[in-house]
């Protein structure tokens, strides 16, 4: 019996603040699979197939079916408790079939759609992060003797998982994360193993939220790589139907055991016009135009004490958003002090425990955490990982409880600020 009362907090930033990356996160992110084990790699030279195919509907099941065959558990999008989460599908039954969101500012709803539109909703409060990055995690565990101490790391053998609904800026996100526990000499084992027994089923979005700016960051609504087969659902008025892409040989096997064909110029323009117009229906945009810089000269701004008197600093933004990834550590201990275990755990820089240190907390008001965690997801972040940590989800916008929007943050700023001096930026978003 563990007694979690011992507790000794650790944290830790993968990849350290130093480290930079020359490569864009928009680049060929290819999945190679072999026998042995499947690599990572990052390859300009090896873009999707421009080849379009269609599959109508009613063989969605044949989908899941053929990736359960090949041994994947298969998590998607569901309806849960008044939202659309991801959890483990049995069919495409189990999909939000008829649903779709409302969002905004510290708002959430579902509606019923007039259709039976399989992937009609944009982004719910989950994200893949939960599956690659877990929340809760045992790290090792150790016993006592009367002779001896054992430690037993612990093992970690991930099932292999197709992720049925990525998004566009999802799977952006994916790639930032990738950034962070892959790159720079550091490599998390446990987020490896999980990213390589990965399968990602990208759906391009045909329903922007109100609180959606993905176009403002390059990240969406249409998914460009990193993908096994990216789908996009067309629902006419006398048909319903998938057009297919592969993205990978994985995919391309897979699609290959489910009766389809290739899509005809019609077909073709519908799923393209499908994704313009979703383009166009961003709830939210955010002027990324040097905004490094921007934020680095405003440090001492008025809008931080504005922000800061609305913030109830909860972390819920740095729970429901797909590329925040720092933990704590938490040391436990049963009663009788034979057994102990390490824990990792997410954790958020809006606690006021997560920068103490020895005298007190770096970050003791909620002024400085919101300048922290918006300072570092649209600016430091450039130069740890050379991305921007925003893909414009607007989950974090959707989920705050007060309604703070990280697009009007940025904007009071930039409009009551002086244009900062011109720096030699490749990359002020997710270019």
């Amino acid at each position: 019996m563990v007694n979690r009362v011992v507790r000794k907090n650790v944290r830790r930033r993968p990849g350290g603040v130093a480290q930079t990356a020359a490569f864009a996160v928009c680049g060929r992110f290819g999945l190679v699979r072999n026998p042995a084990a499947r690599r990572l790699i990052m390859s300009d030279s090896d873009p999707p197939g421009e080849e379009r195919f269609v599959f109508e509907c009613d063989q969605l099941d044949l989908l899941l079916a053929a990736l359960k065959k090949h041994g994947y558990r298969v998590v998607g999008p569901t309806v849960r408790e008044g939202a659309i989460v991801y959890d483990e599908l049995r069919s495409a039954a189990d999909l939000p079939v008829g649903w779709s969101d409302e969002q905004e500012g510290g708002r959430y709803r579902l509606l019923k759609r007039s259709d039976r539109a399989h992937f009609g909703y944009a982004v719910g409060p989950h994200s893949w992060k939960q599956f690659l990055h877990p929340p809760v995690r045992r790290l090792w565990q150790a016993s006592r003797t009367q002779d001896r101490l054992e430690i037993v790391p612990e093992k970690d053998d991930p099932p292999k998982t197709a992720f049925l609904g990525v998004r566009a800026c999802e799977l952006h996100a994916i790639q930032i994360q990738d950034k962070v526990f892959l790159r720079g000499g550091y490599s998390d084992p446990s987020y490896k193993a999980r990213r390589e027994n990965a399968f990602i089923v990208a759906v391009n979005c045909g329903h922007a939220a109100g609180t959606c700016f993905c176009v403002s960051m390059q990240c969406g609504p249409k998914v460009g790589a990193g993908f096994d087969l990216a789908l996009t659902e067309v629902v006419e008025e006398t048909r319903h139907y998938f057009v297919v892409q592969a993205g990978s040989e994985a995919g391309r096997q897979i699609l290959g055991e489910i009766p389809h064909r290739e899509a005809d110029v019609s077909e073709r323009t519908a799923a393209e016009r499908i994704v313009s117009r979703t383009a166009e229906q961003m709830g939210r945009a955010m002027d990324t135009t040097e905004i490094k810089s921007l934020l680095y000269s405003n440090y001492e701004h008025p809008r931080w004490e504005s922000v800061a008197a609305r913030c109830l600093t909860c972390g819920n933004c740095t729970m429901v958003c797909p590329t925040c990834f720092c933990t704590t550590v938490e040391d436990v201990t049963d009663l009788s002090g034979k057994h102990a275990e390490r824990w990792q755990k997410w954790d958020s820089c809006f606690t006021t425990s997560f920068s103490y240190i020895h005298g007190g907390s770096v970050r003791p008001s909620g002024y400085a955490r919101y300048r922290q965690w918006m300072t570092h997801k649209l600016a430091a972040w450039i130069d740890q990982f050379g991305t921007s940590g925003c893909v414009g989800c607007g989950r974090c916008i959707t989920w705050c409880p007060v309604g703070i929007d990280i697009t009007e943050e940025v904007q009071a700023i930039r409009s009551a600020a002086p244009l900062p001096a011109r720096e030699n930026e490749e990359n002020h978003g997710n270019a």
